[in-house]
């Protein structure tokens, strides 16, 4: 129910805001607005205000919407209302209309940032956890409880970091841009820094997900090796394991964190997926005590990995990060932009095959991270509105004929002839574009079904 509501409350305010975008402008251009409708099919509620031509509609589904305009191309105009038809307008007027949709959408990601940065979020620490075998960053030298001061892409000067999730999304820019990261970093924060650079640009990155952080090695921030909740019936509830437990060390291997436990963890399974045993010594309540853990394998994609039914790993220590009046501003700004460029340039690396179509998501995908955001609380579900907000603006900027930014092309061609698109050449485009697009949702929702059914 949580996912559902989630779902919708963030479609229609949305939908709700890019319309009132439409809206707002053409009323201030002086196109007469004859319908504001959020949602499409049979209407739940409808009224209009005193004295305004325009009937505001609330439909029961609320996947689109649409302001409908006073226009000669759709219907007869009385010719005492010309003056007042979209049509009629000059063209920088039609074409602010059109592109106030989608910078409404981006000036509510701006405010949503803003706010975000102002109240303050509660984010963990930006301290290393245990590098992935392998991976880039144990390549690099890093090998965990580092913390992570400054980064700096190539020759730019070299920025702070306030949190960890600060760092993943430098090192999702980072990786997306084929650019190499320096990393700032000490034993402790206030101490002396060393460079790390992590040569991102090696990587082929065509889809930006878990794998990709696999692979640069950096996963997650730095906890101890604690269990936590244990569940009944699983591995650790077999072999004694109790909640609060500290493992200090498997198969006589010492540990680092939380991390570095839950590798061997995984890595506790046969070619064949049987179960290897392992011999933890646990420290509990100031004693020592020897332990023979399970495993129990399970399949995930494909992959026999080991499993123990408990919380691996303590919370990590976290951080309050708070902005200015200003800078929680310029912050929302500087983000939005971010979004919206990495957006496109993966757009763009799709279109000539440089990035998989896996990156493609639909309503399904949507409305399960509405559900997960809610359920972490108002700042998460903030956050999320705003990076399906920059989405949102920025797909109905592309150029596609039944978008507006379809609709933005056509004004510009008629600015650099002088001339509108025909009717014949309007209908084939927009025919196409409805194609394009069609094609489009077909594989977000292919892929939305692939992630939910794995």
């Amino acid at each position: 129910m949580l996912t559902l509501v989630a779902f919708v409350v963030a479609l229609g305010l949305l939908i709700a805001v890019h319309e009132y975008g439409h809206y707002r402008v053409a009323v201030a251009c002086g196109v007469k607005v004859l319908r504001f409708s959020v949602g499409f099919g049979k209407p739940l509620l409808t009224w209009r205000k005193k004295g305004s031509p325009t009937e505001f509609v609330l439909c029961a589904l609320p996947l689109g919407g649409y302001v409908r305009m006073l226009d000669e191309r759709e219907a007869p105009v009385d010719p005492a209302e010309r003056h007042l038809a979209f049509n009629t307008q000059p063209l920088r007027s039609r074409a602010a209309i059109v592109a106030a949709g989608p910078a409404a959408n981006l000036l509510l990601a701006i405010a949503i940032y803003a706010v975000v940065n102002w109240t303050g979020v509660e984010e963990p620490k930006p301290v290393l956890a245990s590098p992935v075998a392998g991976s880039i960053a144990e390549r690099a030298g890093l090998r965990g409880g580092e913390w992570v001061a400054q980064t700096a892409v190539a020759d730019a000067e070299a920025s702070a970091v306030a949190s960890f999730e600060d760092l993943r999304w430098r090192l999702t820019q980072a990786a997306l841009s084929s650019e190499d990261l320096t990393l700032w970093v000490s034993s402790r924060e206030g101490d002396a820094t060393r460079p790390v650079t992590l040569p991102l640009s090696e990587l082929d990155v065509r889809e930006a997900d878990a794998a990709l952080f696999q692979r640069i090695g950096i996963t997650s921030p730095w906890s101890a090796p604690v269990v936590g909740e244990v569940m009944e019936g699983g591995a650790a509830a077999a072999a004694g394991l109790r909640e609060g437990d500290t493992v200090r060390k498997v198969n006589d291997q010492a540990l680092g964190d939380g991390q570095s436990l839950r590798a061997l963890i995984r890595a506790a399974v046969g070619p064949a997926g049987q179960p290897v045993e392992q011999r933890w010594e646990v420290l509990r309540a100031g004693q020592v005590v020897h332990l023979v853990v399970k495993p129990m394998p399970e399949q995930q994609a494909g992959i026999w990995v080991g499993r123990v039914g408990a919380y691996i790993g303590a919370m990590p220590e976290m951080t309050t990060v708070r902005h200015g009046a200003v800078d929680g501003l310029v912050n929302g700004v500087v983000r939005t932009w971010e979004v919206s460029w990495l957006t496109l340039k993966m757009m763009g690396r799709m279109l000539i095959g440089e990035a998989s179509v896996k990156n493609l998501s639909g309503p399904l995908t949507i409305a399960d991270y509405a559900g997960k955001s809610a359920s972490l609380g108002i700042t998460s579900y903030l956050l999320f509105l705003a990076l399906i907000s920059v989405s949102l603006g920025v797909l109905n900027l592309l150029p596609l004929p039944v978008l507006d930014g379809g609709h933005l092309m056509y004004y510009l061609w008629e600015g650099v002839t002088g001339r509108s698109v025909s009717d014949v050449w309007m209908e084939r485009l927009q025919r196409g574009g409805v194609v394009v697009l069609m094609a489009l949702m077909s594989v977000a929702l292919f892929n939305d079904v692939a992630r939910l059914a794995g």
